[in-house]
Order: structure tokens, then sequence, then C-alpha cells
């Protein structure tokens, strides 16, 4: 009888199980506002899917989104400032 668990560690023992290097650590940095306003916008769609949207819950809901506009748009323009200086 063969492993299956023994010949997929051979077969998939790669980069991929290293641990990130200190630029992946920055740029994950770099994007954490917008990974966190992302994460509270899919928080307050995933609270109103099994009920009726309130008034609160939609207020919740455009705020979330301002917010990851407002987080992606200071990305951007970061990136856009970064490049003018190089």
């Amino acid at each position: 009888m063969r492993y299956i668990g023994t010949v997929q560690a051979a077969v998939t023992a790669t980069d991929v199980e290293r641990e990130p290097t200190d630029a992946e650590l920055a740029g994950i940095e770099v994007e954490m506002p917008v990974i966190l306003a992302e994460v509270e916008l899919l928080d307050a769609q995933i609270t109103v899917l099994d009920r009726p949207v309130s008034e609160l819950d939609a207020r919740r809901i455009r705020r979330a989104r301002r917010k990851v506009l407002a987080a992606r748009r200071d990305l951007a323009n970061r990136d856009a400032a970064a490049g003018e200086a190089a």
C-alpha cells in the first residue's frame, strides 16, 4: 500500500513552504489599510445575508464602501507620489 502523504510531500516540497521575505511583509504592511477596509465591508455584507437590510445596515455598508474607496485612493496616491519621486 502506498501512502499519499509521503508521495505528496515529495512532490509539493518547493519554495511555497518558505517564510515571506522582508520585502513581501513590507508590501503587505503598505496594503494593510485597504485589506482592513475590505474586511470591514465584507463583514457588513455578511451581516445582512440572512435578514432584510435595515437603514442602519445600509448606512454601515455605505460607510464601509467609502472607507474601501478612500483606502484604495490613498494607496494609489502614495504609489503615484513614489513613482514621481523615483
